[in-house]
């Protein structure tokens, strides 16, 4: 049998050489659901609004596998203790945290399947991962689900100041070319430190712990919630509502045998077998483009229209305010919807209101904690009058109405 070297360098253009810490990660990378994140593109559609935002879902999380590499390498330098097992279990859950996610990430989270989240598909990959491969990734599993000892491990994977955010903001500000989400990742990383098995950031790292939440706020408002993309993404929600639609109601649409099978099929937590895990690993971006570059030609006008609207960037406009839309102005855009030559009883594909929540910080879940020079340990925004962290925990709502320009 020929000898693969799987210490394998990667070249990525935020971090530089990412190495491949083991062969068990490098196989983990080989596999097909894996490697399948690289036709998911990380922020959806947002590179209808930020042309340079193509960058995908593999790039991503082999940008959080380094920083936990930074990390493991900080806190071992600064006594504590992280085994090669517990190191290598860090490596493989913030590998897969991500795997879970469907084509066009959180754009169609809900659409797909309902009322399971992608991070519970994630799990779900990893436990069938896990069984290919002779259980070796129990520790990562443990470590995800919180359910390991250790604390600080999982709260590296997900919490307030883990290794996901740390990356995706710092990647997105670099491919959206929006300055205010560059944040300083590796001083955050060099600021963190362990106490009573909890994540802290030391004292010194304040203003880095400001600085990123103060850049995720802005990136939520600037990027992930810009009105142009949320419009698409709804869009986008409501285009494959009316493909499901019609294939119950007995038409044949043309379509991936993927797509097919979710678009046919209600699949939720109750029925999602590993037969439909194997369905879903086959879906990503290209199952949803196909779809509609065939659909843009079908005799239904919501189908045909709003495939060819999101294909040719002609996108529905959204006008956002602070407070609800009264109910007689939504009914004037109908009105003006209705004699623009689209149908009354599918109006609500065209015209609809929604809301937008932004909270760039939340104290009571899980809070960033600061360890002050005399050994407390603090909740940061609690820390000293100098740094104002009350605007960021506050939570932030707007209403939009989507309609045709």
């Amino acid at each position: 049998m020929r000898y693969r070297n799987k210490l394998k360098i990667i070249n990525d253009p935020i971090y530089g050489f990412i190495h491949i810490p083991s062969s068990l990660v490098f196989d983990i990378i080989e596999h097909p659901y894996f490697q399948r994140l690289r036709r998911i593109n990380q922020m959806g559609l947002s590179h209808l609004v930020f042309p340079g935002a193509k960058h995908t879902r593999f790039e991503h999380v082999l940008g959080c596998m380094f920083l936990m590499q930074k990390t493991v390498e900080m806190l071992r330098f600064k006594g504590v203790e992280i085994s090669n097992k517990e190191a290598e279990g860090l490596y493989i859950a913030i590998l897969l945290h991500d795997i879970g996610h469907g084509p066009f990430s959180h754009a169609m989270e809900h659409s797909i399947v309902e009322e399971i989240s992608h991070e519970e598909i994630s799990l779900r990959f990893m436990q069938q991962l896990n069984a290919e491969m002779g259980g070796k990734l129990e520790t990562a599993i443990r470590i995800f689900q919180g359910n390991y000892p250790r604390k600080f491990m999982h709260q590296l994977i997900s919490s307030q100041l883990d290794m996901d955010r740390a990356d995706y903001l710092k990647r997105d500000s670099f491919y959206t070319g929006v300055a205010e989400g560059n944040i300083n990742s590796e001083r955050l990383i060099s600021m963190l430190n362990v106490r009573n098995d909890e994540l802290v950031v030391e004292e010194k790292g304040l203003y880095s712990v400001e600085k990123f939440l103060i850049a995720r706020r802005l990136m939520y408002w600037q990027v992930y919630l810009h009105k142009t993309s949320v419009a698409a993404e709804q869009m986008l929600i409501r285009l494959l509502k009316r493909a499901k639609s019609l294939v119950q109601e007995g038409q044949l649409l043309t379509m991936s045998t993927a797509l097919a099978f979710f678009v046919s099929h209600k699949i939720d937590n109750a029925n999602f077998s590993e037969e439909v895990l194997d369905k879903f690993a086959l879906l990503d971006d290209t199952d949803i483009i196909a779809a509609m570059k065939e659909w843009q030609f079908h005799s239904d006008v919501v189908l045909s229209q709003l495939s060819r609207m999101l294909l040719n960037r002609d996108l529905l406009k959204m006008k956002l305010c602070s407070t609800n839309f009264e109910e007689q102005k939504v009914k004037r855009l109908q009105k003006i919807a209705a004699l623009g030559g689209i149908p009354s009883e599918f109006i609500d594909y065209f015209v609809f209101t929604g809301t937008m929540y932004n909270r760039a910080y939340t104290p009571e879940q899980d809070p960033i904690k600061i360890l002050a020079k005399n050994g407390r340990v603090i909740e940061v925004s609690k820390t000293a009058e100098e740094v104002s962290l009350g605007a960021l925990s506050q939570p932030t709502q707007k209403y939009y109405i989507c309609y045709p320009k």
